[in-house]
């Protein structure tokens, strides 16, 4: 293992080695646990296995705590290096990178989704990408011009606000889905023309729907976003549900707040992000009661479960990182943490795992499966591309290769 990585000034290895973390199960750690658990066969395997898949809807599983933490992360970043450029050069400046590295990050969503591959209008506009580029930019430009204070009234009036439309205003008594569809046309392969008659033809109204496909972002996606959706007739990053994601990144950036006060202490601030975290937690659930915590609508109250989960692990990586001073064991997480964004498109222009293939598929796989039960060839093939990304992360960042937006 490498010695520690040096934290260069004005930066938190803590959060580095966090964003490393979660950036690591994305690009290949999930498929590994899943294969061990073909291979294990037993509960507990099972169980993380389960945990690395996301929810259908409803709820809220450890994979379902990836993207949004990407996001927090996000908002605890901005805090440092905005604070710098606006004590250095002033809000209009900060203002103006903000932007401009939104767009970026817009346009680099879009080439991750296929880019021009296919004409208009099979081409996807919104993504994971765009959707952490507009909370970013959103945020940004907040915390440029705004205190603290405001900022808060301000995250409180979204997630307020989102719920208030989704549970009052009325949407088309018509389910947006393949299998609904069917059933009200009647025939399996209805035409896009077909739908859409059918969608305006329909009559009735519901409101306080959290159903899949009938509910205010699906079908402000399905009648305003253009472009293809991820979901057929609607996308789980379109318009509306982008509103909430701005506060997952003003969450972050609350988080940020308390790591820059000099008037706390390190294991101060380790205490206030656990206990902000379990509350955000506890009052998420309540909030399930009555709205649920679904992902593909980014939810108010999976806004503060997934918030408080990302404050814990914050948390977690800080005590033991920067309290405790245990940094050796994180160097890997720092190596991808810092290079998150090349890696992730990197793994979508090459893809470690069928990168792997080559060296591990085929007879390779096959001989472990026969010997060492289903499952042990695609741990092989999983480790490998594992192996290949950790390659790629310690290249770049010994030779201070940054990919700087």
């Amino acid at each position: 293992m490498s010695a520690p990585t040096p934290t260069p000034p004005g930066r938190l290895q803590s959060l580095d080695a966090l964003r490393g973390f979660d950036m690591f199960w994305i690009l290949g750690a999930d498929a590994l646990m899943q294969a061990l658990s073909e291979v294990s066969g037993s509960g507990p395997a099972r169980f993380l296995a389960g945990q690395l898949t996301h929810r259908d809807w409803a709820g809220c599983t450890f994979y379902d705590v990836i993207f949004p933490l990407f996001i927090f992360i996000s908002g605890v970043s901005l805090v440092y290096s905005l604070s710098r450029q606006i004590a250095e050069r002033g809000r209009a400046v900060a203002a103006r990178h903000v932007v401009i590295r939104g767009l970026l990050l817009f346009a680099i969503g879009i080439l991750f989704n296929g880019g021009f591959t296919n004409p208009w209008p099979d081409l996807r506009l919104l993504g994971v990408l765009q959707r952490i580029a507009l909370a970013y930019t959103a945020a940004g430009l907040l915390f440029c011009w705004l205190r603290p204070r405001a900022l808060a009234s301000i995250a409180a009036a979204f997630l307020l606000g989102y719920w208030a439309l989704l549970a009052w205003v009325p949407v088309r008594d018509f389910t947006l889905d393949r299998a609904a569809i069917a059933t009200h046309l009647g025939k399996p392969n209805a035409t896009p023309a077909e739908v859409r008659a059918a969608f305006d033809a329909a009559g009735g109204s519901v409101t306080g729907s959290y159903a899949p496909g009938l509910n205010l972002p699906n079908h402000l996606d399905y009648r305003y976003l253009p472009g293809r959706k991820y979901d057929t007739y609607y996308d789980p990053e379109g318009y509306l549900s982008t509103l909430p994601a701005v506060v997952t990144c003003l969450l972050g950036v609350f988080a940020g707040l308390l790591l820059r006060r000099t008037d706390r202490t390190e294991p101060e601030k380790v205490r206030q992000l656990v206990v902000a975290g379990l509350v955000a937690i506890a009052l998420g659930w309540l909030w399930n009661l009555q709205f649920p915590v679904i992902k593909k609508l980014w939810t108010s109250s999976y806004v503060l479960v997934v918030g408080g989960y990302s404050a814990l692990l914050l948390a977690a990586f800080h005590h033991v990182i920067e309290v405790r001073g245990w940094r050796r064991w994180c160097v890997p997480f720092v190596w991808i943490g810092m290079n998150p964004i090349t890696l992730y498109l990197a793994n979508n222009l090459v893809s470690f795992r069928r990168l792997a293939q080559r060296f591990s598929g085929g007879d390779v796989k096959a001989g472990l499966d026969a010997h060492l039960g289903n499952g042990a060839g695609q741990s092989l093939i999983a480790i490998v591309g594992l192996a290949l990304m950790l390659v790629l992360a310690r290249f770049l960042h010994q030779r201070r290769i940054f990919l700087r937006l």
